[in-house]
């Protein structure tokens, strides 16, 4: 379902109301564990207003387009727990700015889309939800922490999902379960609303079943916003592409070391994406990121320094779960953070406040610094050499449940879309095909800091050549 469809359903008659009412119907049919709750009245609401408007002649692009939020954004008046007993049923008290942009643009919020918790995860098998099935094989999993809003898109419940890339995490489960996941440029989108997790590199971004309708939500949540100081002054109208440009002259880079940490089946896919852009006539150019081998570990040492710092206002006190088993103040923290989060969010918390410490915070977090700075540079000098790099956005297709117990192993899902946080550059990720046993395969491209219309433009190409 693409937000063409929605048109063409109002052109021939159908109500925003009956759109919304029907996909409200399959968010509650819902089988894969993918949306933790709906808010019918407030969509019916809206698509009622939305209707009422289009009578009156203000038709807008986003009309009857039934939207689902990761667990992490607020909406004013509904709950938003980031998928953790911490926040329980906690109702914002605002709209992130993403969403309000989305909303007045005639999308309507139908509820909340799964996570692991706190956005920490790479399967979705975190949250306090339960684990979010993959549409294409219910025992294996969606990819995280953005899996519910990859499934949901993937299977037909919305053609429109927000979710939160800190390292990976809309891309990594788009390529997991077969669609489109932007990661902007980093303030390309304001980050107001968002409950942060690392401040430095998380993103609001649009999952979709096509590049265009992933270019018109960026267009329309893009801009300066005053209520985020990160959020870039930058014009929206260079994001739409209105076509697939002939890439006559562009270069596009790859890095043969990506060959090695992948899946035959997603090298395959990956020479498949190479030969249609040579096809649409751009350059293929072998480049390096040598710093690359040490994202993952610069990341998880900056990310849980930040998660460590921005998560310390849940202590039941300021917000969050409350233990009521407590003698005095100190068991109130205590008590309350050790039943409010789960096993992963504390391991991040030991984690991050470790590197930060006085005695260990110029061996770590310092220098984890001085090699995203590293990692930045690579970047600058292989855009130097080319407009574009194209790689694998997974090294395996989806895994079934249960098959990474080991952390380690689970932090290597990202090692291919985590650079691009640490760069702060815009980067997206559209399915290529599927491996043999019909699981999809997604390849990821990325582009220069600001390029993001580029990227867009580049990703349509390769997606109407694989079609």
């Amino acid at each position: 379902m693409q937000f063409s469809d929605i048109q063409a359903q109002l052109a021939n008659g159908s109500t925003c109301v009956d759109t919304i009412q029907s996909a409200l119907e399959r968010a509650e049919a819902d089988t894969l564990n993918c949306v933790v709750r709906t808010h019918a009245e407030d969509a019916l609401k809206q698509a009622a207003a939305i209707d009422e408007r289009r009578e009156a002649g203000d038709r807008r692009p986003l009309d009857g387009v039934p939207m689902l939020v990761k667990d992490n954004l607020c909406v004013e008046g509904m709950v938003s727990t980031c998928a953790s007993r911490m926040l329980g049923q906690w109702k914002a008290p605002y709209t992130a700015t993403a969403v309000q942009r989305l909303q007045d643009a005639g999308a309507v919020v139908i509820g909340h889309a799964n996570m692991d918790e706190f956005a920490m995860g790479s399967s979705n098998e975190t949250s306090a939800h339960g684990p979010v099935n993959n549409p294409h094989d219910p025992e294996r999993i969606p990819g995280g922490s953005s899996g519910g809003s990859a499934a949901a898109v993937a299977a037909g419940i919305v053609p429109l999902a927000l979710g939160s890339d800190t390292g990976g995490s809309i891309r990594q489960p788009a390529s997991l379960c077969g669609c489109v996941g932007l990661k902007p440029t980093y303030g390309r989108v304001s980050r107001y609303g968002l409950i942060a997790v690392g401040s430095s590199l998380d993103q609001i971004g649009p999952l979709t079943n096509s590049v265009s309708d992933a270019a018109l939500s960026l267009q329309i949540m893009a801009g300066l916003d005053p209520l985020d100081g990160s959020s870039l002054d930058m014009a929206a109208e260079d994001i739409q592409p209105t076509t697939a440009e002939n890439l006559s002259g562009l270069k596009v880079g790859w890095v043969p070391a990506h060959n090695d940490g992948s899946s035959p089946a997603v090298q395959a896919a990956m020479a498949k994406a190479r030969e249609a852009l040579v096809a649409k006539g751009a350059e293929l150019v072998e480049i390096a990121l040598p710093h690359e081998q040490y994202a993952v570990a610069t990341y998880y040492i900056i990310a849980t320094g930040e998660a460590s710092s921005n998560l310390s206002r849940f202590d039941g006190v300021h917000y969050g779960h409350r233990s009521d088993d407590v003698e005095d103040l100190s068991d109130v923290y205590t008590h309350s953070r050790s039943e409010g989060f789960g096993a992963e969010v504390k391991r991040r918390i030991l984690l991050g406040s470790y590197v930060l410490s006085a005695g260990y915070y110029d061996a770590y977090y310092k220098k984890a610094m001085q090699v995203r700075a590293l990692i930045m540079k690579d970047f600058t000098a292989a855009f130097a050499q080319c407009d574009m790099i194209l790689g694998p956005t997974s090294p395996t297709v989806a895994f079934k449940r249960g098959e990474k117990s080991d952390p380690l192993s689970m932090y290597m899902s990202d090692i291919y879309t985590i650079s691009a946080n640490l760069a702060g550059i815009p980067a997206l990720s559209l399915p290529a095909g599927s491996d043999e046993a019909g699981l999809p395969i997604g390849v990821h491209l990325q582009a220069a800091s600001r390029s993001d219309g580029k990227l867009l433009s580049t990703a349509l190409a390769i997606e109407e050549s694989l079609a």
